[in-house]
C-alpha cells in the first residue's frame, strides 16, 4: 500500500504548487516520508532566481550584448542582428531548462533526513540523513531567496552529475548536495540546523553578496561514517 507523502504534513506546507505540482514518489520509501517522519518543510527553486544563478542567464546576456555592441562600433549591423537573434534563443532555451528543473524538483525536510526528488529526465530520488550532514552553507541570492549547500560525512559519495544542477558548483571530489534557489532561506538554513541538531551539532554558514563573500569557518562535528542514499527512479 502506498504512503501518502503528505500525510504529516502540516496545512501551511501543503501549498497547491507544491503539493500537486511536483514530482511523485509513487509511495516509494526513498521518496516519501514514513508514517512515523514529521515533515518539516518542502519547496521547490524558484524559476527566475534557479536561470539566474544555476543557469547563469545574466553573464549570457551580458556576453551577448556585448557581441551586439562591438558588431555596432564596427560598423556591421548585420552581425549584430545575427549575435541578437542568437542571445534571445540561448536565452529561452535556458529559461526553459531552468522551469523544467524547477517544475521536476521537490524538496522534502523531515526530522530524520532530506529528500531531494529530481530530475529533468528521469527521475531520481536522493536522501540525506541528517546525522549526517557536518555543515550547512548559505548564499543568499535576493529578496529572501538562497542557496543551501550541505558538506557531508560519508565514505560513499553521491555523483555529481547525478544531482546537478542541485549540487554544488565545482565540488567534483566531494560532491555537494544543494538546495537551489528556495524562497525564506534564511529561515529555512536555521529550521535545518536546528533538525540537525537533534542528531549531531552543525555549523551553518551564511555568505554576502557584498564585494566579495565574507564567511565563518565551518567547525567539523564528529559523525559516523556511513553512506548516502540516491537511486535513479
Amino acid at each position: 500500500m502506498a504512503v501518502n507523502p503528505d500525510l504529516n504534513t502540516p496545512p501551511e506546507l501543503d501549498h497547491p504548487d507544491v503539493a500537486n505540482h511536483g514530482p511523485s514518489a509513487d509511495g516509494d520509501p526513498m521518496g516519501t516520508p514514513a508514517e512515523d517522519e514529521k515533515v518539516l518543510w518542502k519547496g521547490r527553486p524558484d524559476t527566475a532566481v534557479l536561470a539566474r544563478s544555476a543557469f547563469h542567464t545574466r553573464k549570457v546576456a551580458v556576453y551577448f550584448a556585448a557581441l551586439i555592441a562591438l558588431s555596432l562600433g564596427f560598423g556591421n549591423p548585420s552581425s549584430a542582428a545575427v549575435c541578437a537573434v542568437l542571445g534571445v534563443l540561448a536565452l529561452l532555451v535556458l529559461q526553459g531548462i531552468a522551469w523544467l528543473s524547477a517544475r521536476s524538483t521537490l524538496y522534502i525536510l523531515t526530522d530524520t533526513r532530506l529528500i531531494m526528488r529530481i530530475g529533468m529526465a528521469i527521475e531520481t530520488r536522493i536522501n540525506v540523513p541528517l546525522k549526517h550532514i557536518r555543515s550547512a552553507d548559505l548564499k543568499l541570492r535576493g529578496k529572501g531567496y538562497g542557496d543551501i549547500a550541505l558538506d557531508l560525512n560519508g565514505d560513499r559519495m553521491l555523483g555529481y552529475v547525478l544531482m546537478w544542477p542541485h549540487v554544488r558548483p565545482w565540488k567534483f571530489a566531494m560532491p555537494q548536495p544543494m538546495l537551489r534557489a528556495v524562497p525564506d532561506a534564511e529561515a529555512l538554513a536555521g529550521k535545518l540546523a536546528k533538525a540537525c541538531a537533534a542528531h549531531v551539532p552543525i555549523e551553518h554558514q551564511a555568505e554576502k553578496q557584498v564585494n566579495g563573500p565574507a564567511r565563518r569557518p565551518a567547525k567539523s562535528a564528529d559523525l559516523p561514517e556511513r553512506g548516502l542514499e540516491g537511486a535513479p527512479a
